[in-house]
């Protein structure tokens, strides 16, 4: 059965996705590229496949000597030098302790810097966040660094893994150390040079009709759906946001989240990816040397340990063993561990509404694939496109 057949019968047929547009480049070459259900220039949220982007702004920067991996995030915000850890108590006697260490940059980079997400749902401090609104797009990247320096860590950077809204903060970061707001410095250093000329924090009125909509399982999803959402038409989804004025990615935010505020098309993340493949360099434009990707892309968690072992059950799922995480990137490190079939040294990541891509410089491949539906653990779609490419290979 070809790849596109079980997509088109396992999931839309049977009403479970709106659609999926995908591509493989494979050896320099663009090998297949499908659109169903959707238009070929459909304008997709990629949520935290914008981590990655960011990511590589950071090691421009790194690259240029502006900045150190080992640098404590304090250097630039310096309310951040006396950070304080969780030690018990709920969201309204909380108590602390002093961080065993100071916040590094490649905490941020990592996951390992004792931050979280309010939609995680699984600790005191995740409803801290919510309460301090910390993520929201109406909230500046400023203010979003001022209100966290008021929260607790999880734990105490290095000491354990957590996703998390590391990567906004790194965005910051890149604003600070460039002294260039994040949209103009992506804009400028990595969209434009390479011609990703759809990708953006918000879709203007001349593009609106080419973004989708956003849809939900909302009995499963923990990020909700607003008390209006309106019937997909689809099995049992509801549509979250879509194309009007008023739409969540219709206007310029406040926060330009560099962990997930990007929207974009599978032919501009086609062109991140086989940027990454040639080793920072695309058409000409070099971004980032070979030896820095390479570097980025080795495990850098405390130890050598793996996502799962890191971050505990609560903090990862039963497939991030074997994972390791690099900088901006998570990497496999063994694939009989995390039983899904891979390359090791196999860079991913993944968005909210089930958009993915992966990037295999031992097989010279990129997978892209990009739909929406939240939550993106609705389906095990990503493991089952893997099983299908590499059968295809």
């Amino acid at each position: 059965m070809s790849a596109d057949r079980f997509i088109q019968e396992r999931y839309l047929d049977e009403q479970r996705l709106p659609g999926l547009s995908w591509s493989v480049l494979h050896r320099g070459d663009l090998v297949h590229r499908a659109s169903l259900g959707y238009e070929e220039d459909a304008i997709f949220r990629i949520y935290s496949m914008t981590k990655p982007i960011t990511s590589v702004a950071m090691l421009m920067l790194i690259e240029r000597g502006l900045c150190r991996l080992a640098d404590p995030v304090a250097r630039f915000l310096p309310d951040w030098s006396d950070l304080r850890v969780y030690d018990g108590g709920s969201p309204m006697a909380v108590r602390t302790s002093a961080a065993r260490r100071p916040m590094t940059i490649r905490d941020l980079f990592t996951h390992t810097s004792g931050l979280t997400y309010g939609w995680t749902w699984t600790h005191p401090i995740d409803a801290m966040y919510r309460d301090a609104e910390i993520g929201k797009r109406s909230i500046s990247l400023s203010e979003m660094c001022s209100r966290l320096t008021e929260l607790p860590l999880l734990f105490s950077p290095g000491d354990g893994w957590q996703y998390s809204v590391a990567t906004d903060v790194m965005g910051h970061l890149v604003e600070l150390i460039s002294d260039t707001a994040l949209d103009v410095f992506l804009a400028e250093q990595i969209l434009e040079p390479l011609a990703m000329e759809d990708t953006a924090f918000h879709v203007g009125d001349d593009k609106a009709h080419r973004l989708v909509d956003n849809h939900a399982l909302s009995a499963i999803s923990p990020f909700g759906a607003p008390e209006d959402a309106r019937p997909a038409g689809i099995g049992d989804l509801v549509i979250i946001d879509d194309n009007a004025p008023s739409g969540e990615f219709r206007t310029p935010p406040a926060m330009l989240s560099g962990g997930g505020g990007l929207t974009s098309t599978v032919s501009d993340y086609n062109r991140f990816c086989q940027m990454i493949l040639n080793g920072g360099e695309l058409d000409g434009s070099r971004l980032l040397g070979s030896r820095t990707l390479r570097f980025a892309g080795l495990n850098h968690l405390p130890g050598g340990a793996d996502i799962h072992t890191l971050g505990g059950s609560l903090a990862s799922l039963p497939q991030d063993q074997g994972i390791g995480f690099g900088l901006g990137f998570s990497v496999v490190l063994d694939p009989a561990r995390s039983q899904v079939i891979a390359s090791v040294g196999t860079l991913a990541w993944g968005g909210a509404a089930s958009t993915l891509f992966w990037v295999d410089p031992a097989e010279d491949l990129a997978v892209i694939a990009m739909t929406q539906l939240m939550p993106s653990s609705a389906y095990p779609i990503r493991q089952e496109l893997r099983q299908l490419v590499y059968a295809a290979l």
